[in-house]
C-alpha cells in the first residue's frame, strides 16, 4: 500500500491546545475539556508534512489502508471495505456505501476502531448498537480474532440481530437506558475495548471518524474535483465529520483549493444537531418522536457534527418519514435499494431545493435489508396468473 500511519497524537475538539498522546484512545471523550452536561470529542493529528503527494495519485479502491499515512495504525485485517461506487441519480451522484463488506458505511469506521482494540491487546470490543454498528463490529473483531460484545435493543429488527449473531458475536436485548452502564461495566471489568459512545454527549471512539474520512478522499477521485456539497443521514455525525475533515486534509495538502459545503441530515422527530446549530449549543440532547428511520433517529448529538456543518458553511436539514420514504422508492427504482435513514441526504436535498455551483453528493449509507420489517411479509402463490395479469 502507500506506507505506516503518520498519526502522532489525538487532540481535543473542545480546545485544540488540549493534546495526548496517540494511545490508548480516549474513548470518554476529552478530560480536560468535557463537562457534565458536554463531552468534548478527540481526533487524532498527522503528521502531514510527511504525506507523499502520489499517494492521491492512486485510483479509489477497496481496502482503506491505501490511506494508511492518513489514519491511526490499521493492525486488524481488512474485508474489503471502501471503494464504493458513485452513481449519477438525476441531478445529484448517490455514493453507495451499501457496497461495503456488511452493507454500510461503519465498515471504514470499525477496521480503524477493531484495529485499535488489537493494538492495545483487548480481549474484545463492546459496542452499544440496534444496526449497522454492531453488525459491523462484530465481523471486524471476527476477522480479527476478537469477542465481540453488542449491547442492543429488544426492537432492533430481527434479521439485524440474525446478522450480527452470524459473525459469533455475544447479541444482548437490553433496555436503552441500561445499555450504556453495562458498557462501561464490560470496559472496565473485562477490559474489552469500546467502539461506540459512553458519555453525555457524543464522542464515541476518537479514531473512528478517520476511517470515514477516505469517503471525501475517494469522492474527490471520482469526481476529479471536490463537491460543492455533500448531504449525509446524521446520527451522531462521525461520518459528516469524517467527511468534512477529510476535504479540509485535502485542502491542508494543497491537493485541493477548496472545500465542500457539508449538510446534516436528521428525523424531523428529533434532530439534536438541528437543535444545536440553531442555539449555538456545543451539542445537544433532544426528545425524539417517533420515526422508522431508527438507525438516525436518536436523542443524543455530539460536537462533531456542529463543527462540520458550521465551519463549511453548511446547514442542518430535518427530513420526515414520508420524504425519506419518497426518496427510498425514487432510489430503488433506479436499482439502489437503501435502509430509510440511509437515503436521508437525498431526501434533504430535495427537500432544500437549492442550487450549488458544482456537484452534489448525497451519502446513502446501508442496505435497505436492514429496514424494520423486512422480511417479515409473506407472498402466497398465485392460482391461475395468466400473462394478462403481469400487464396490469
Amino acid at each position: 500500500m502507500n506506507g505506516s500511519s503518520l498519526a502522532l497524537r489525538q487532540r481535543s475538539l473542545g480546545d485544540a491546545s488540549a493534546e495526548f498522546p496517540l494511545f490508548p484512545p480516549l474513548t470518554r471523550g476529552c478530560p480536560l475539556t468535557s463537562t457534565s452536561e458536554i463531552a468534548y470529542p478527540l481526533e487524532v493529528v498527522y503528521d502531514y508534512a510527511r504525506v507523499d503527494g502520489s499517494l492521491f495519485g492512486q485510483e479509489p479502491g477497496p481496502d482503506i489502508a491505501r490511506w494508511s499515512p492518513l489514519l491511526p495504525p490499521l493492525d486488524a485485517p481488512t474485508l474489503g471495505e471502501g471503494g464504493t461506487p458513485l452513481l449519477k441519480v438525476g441531478d445529484v451522484y448517490v455514493k453507495d456505501e451499501s457496497s461495503n463488506p456488511t452493507w454500510s458505511h461503519k465498515d471504514r469506521l470499525n477496521r480503524v476502531t477493531v484495529s485499535a482494540a488489537v493494538a492495545c491487546g483487548a480481549p474484545g470490543v463492546v459496542v452499544a448498537s440496534s444496526g449497522n454498528h454492531g453488525a459491523s463490529a462484530a465481523a471486524y473483531a471476527a476477522r480479527a480474532g476478537l469477542r465481540a460484545i453488542v449491547l442492543t435493543s429488544a426492537d432492533s429488527p430481527p434479521a439485524v440481530q440474525a446478522f450480527t449473531r452470524a459473525y459469533g458475536a455475544t447479541v444482548m436485548s437490553v433496555p436503552t437506558e441500561k445499555r450504556w452502564p453495562l458498557l462501561r461495566e464490560i470496559v472496565d471489568r473485562l477490559g474489552y475495548h469500546p467502539v461506540s459512545n459512553q458519555t453525555v454527549t457524543h464522542t464515541g471512539h476518537p479514531f473512528g471518524p478517520e476511517g470515514y474520512k477516505t469517503i471525501a478522499y475517494e469522492l474527490f477521485l471520482q469526481l476529479g474535483e471536490v463537491p460543492a456539497a455533500v448531504f449525509a443521514p446524521t446520527s451522531y455525525a462521525e461520518l459528516l465529520y469524517g467527511v468534512w475533515k477529510g476535504f479540509v486534509e485535502l485542502r491542508l495538502l494543497g491537493v485541493a483549493g477548496r472545500t465542500p459545503r457539508i449538510f446534516s441530515c436528521e428525523p424531523a422527530a428529533g434532530g439534536p444537531h438541528a437543535r444545536a446549530l440553531a442555539t449555538g449549543a456545543p451539542a445537544a440532547i433532544v426528545e425524539p418522536g417517533p420515526s422508522d428511520a431508527y438507525s438516525i433517529a436518536g436523542p443524543v448529538g455530539g460536537h462533531r457534527g456542529v463543527v462540520a456543518v458550521r465551519d463549511s458553511g453548511g446547514e442542518a436539514v430535518l427530513v420526515t418519514d414520508e420524504e425519506l420514504r419518497a426518496a427510498q422508492r425514487d432510489l430503488a427504482r433506479e436499482g439502489l435499494w437503501q435502509e430509510l435513514a440511509g437515503v436521508a441526504g437525498l431526501a434533504a436535498y430535495r427537500k432544500l431545493r437549492r442550487d450549488f455551483d458544482g456537484p452534489v453528493v448525497c451519502v446513502a449509507t446501508s442496505s435497505g435489508f436492514k429496514d424494520i420489517g423486512v422480511g417479515s411479509r409473506r407472498y402466497p402463490a398465485v392460482e391461475d396468473l395468466t400473462v394478462d395479469d403481469l400487464m396490469s
